[in-house]
This record gives structure tokens, sequence and C-alpha cells, in this order.
């Protein structure tokens, strides 16, 4: 009798200490992280700032900048921003980099230098100030000398090139 109830507690205390096993982690792992007070909710893939200073703000794309997974060049590309869309910026980050999220939603999805983005309410005056601005007419003028008294060579302003009519 004693020898069974020893097994049975034994067994017991053995099948106690093998815990669930957890799934294994993947890139697409929902997880959250505390940064400076604040809780970021993040995929495995995108790695959590060291420093973070919330802005929650809506931007728009200037360019199809690479979104990364850490805030420097060094990290994986995890996708491009869409030129002109808006996402929401989480916060400021390290190395002048800002944290991003899809437009309406909360969860951090990479990185983007800070001239990726721009303030929605500012994004049409930007794009405005940096479009080329045409080229005004050139106010200089042919110069013609006359050669063999019954023709002339001009020198075009624009291009400097000596023609012979």
């Amino acid at each position: 009798m004693m020898r069974s109830v020893l097994v049975l507690v034994v067994a017991l205390v053995l099948s106690g200490c093998m815990g669930s096993k957890r799934p294994p982690m993947t890139d697409d792992t929902i997880v959250t992280s505390q940064v400076n007070g604040v809780t970021l909710t993040h995929r495995y893939a995108v790695t959590p700032p060291q420093e973070f200073t919330p802005v929650n703000e809506d931007y728009r794309a200037l360019y199809p900048a690479s979104l990364m997974s850490r805030p420097d060049f060094g990290g994986k590309v995890i996708r491009q921003l869409d030129n002109g869309a808006t996402y929401k910026v989480l916060g400021k980050v390290e190395n002048a980099w800002m944290a991003l999220a899809d437009d309406g939603k909360d969860e951090l999805i990479g990185y983007v230098p800070t001239r990726a983005v721009v303030k929605s309410e500012q994004y049409e005056a930007t794009v405005r100030r940096d479009r080329p601005r045409p080229r005004r007419a050139s106010s200089k003028k042919d110069t013609c000398v006359a050669v063999d008294g019954n023709s002339k060579a001009c020198k075009s302003a624009t291009s400097g090139t000596w023609i012979i009519d």
C-alpha cells in the first residue's frame, strides 16, 4: 500500500513540474513592451525602442520610405510606406526616428526617419514647397558678329554654342 501511495505522489509531483509548453515565438507573435512608462504592442520582429516620447498624431508619408524593424538603418525592412498615406506616429524614439502605427490603430508596426513623414495638416504645403520651380526664360540675348560682310555668327546665350548663318 505504501509503495503505491509513494508512486502516486511522485507521479503527481513530476506532472506538476512539467509546465505547459509555450508556442515558439515567430516574427508575427504579438508582444508588449514597457518603455518610459508607456506600454507598446508590437510584433516580435519589431525591436522595442530604448527611449520613447509619445506623440499620437496623424502624419503622412512624404515618399515610399522603408519601415524598419528597429530605429536605425541596420534593422530589417518590414515594408514600404505608401506615398501620401496617413499613419499614426506613436512617438519619437532614439536616433531621431518615429515609431509608426497604421492609421486608426495603436500597434507599433516599425520605425522611419523623421524626414520620411510630416504632420497631416502640413502635408499639402510641404509637397507644394518641394516641387521644382519652372525656369524663367533667359533674358540674355544672343551675341552676333558679322562674318565676311554677307553672313553672321551668333552665340546662343543658353548653350554658348556658335551658329553660322
